[in-house]
């Protein structure tokens, strides 16, 4: 499993918000800036994070972004899955991953072992905890 930069790029916009928003709405050119992207690279992982229901959005003079819930309602897993989709190690131990092999393969369960740990050390950890 490796985060691509759109996974990172999310996970630190998120926590750009939680850092600045408080009650108002934070443009996304203030976000790219601060962040050193690119808008149009920023406008697709805000598009994921919106659509996820992560993000409250905005338009005009004072629109932009703000998150939806409380920092510490924000799993890092569920940020990561939001733009990468699955974490998993390999295909195999994804729910639908349709491994036919699944049943005689010497190495399933350290596949899914890894898999159990990458999850539950991701969903351990909030926004809140960058914030500290």
């Amino acid at each position: 499993m490796r985060v691509s930069t759109k996974g990172r790029y999310a996970l630190n916009v998120m926590i750009d918000l939680a850092l600045n928003a408080k009650e108002n709405f934070i443009p996304l050119r203030d976000i790219a800036t601060r962040q050193g992207i690119s808008m149009k690279y920023l406008e697709q992982i805000v598009s994921m994070l919106n659509k996820a229901g992560y993000l409250q959005t905005a338009r005009g003079n004072n629109g932009g972004y703000k998150l939806t819930k409380r920092p510490e309602e924000y799993k890092v897993g569920d940020i990561l899955r939001a733009t990468e989709g699955d974490l998993a190690p390999i295909m195999c131990v994804v729910e639908d991953g349709n491994c036919d092999k699944k049943e005689a393969c010497k190495t399933f369960s350290f596949w899914e072992g890894l898999d159990k740990v990458i999850n539950d050390y991701v969903d351990s950890k909030t926004l809140a905890d960058f914030l500290k």
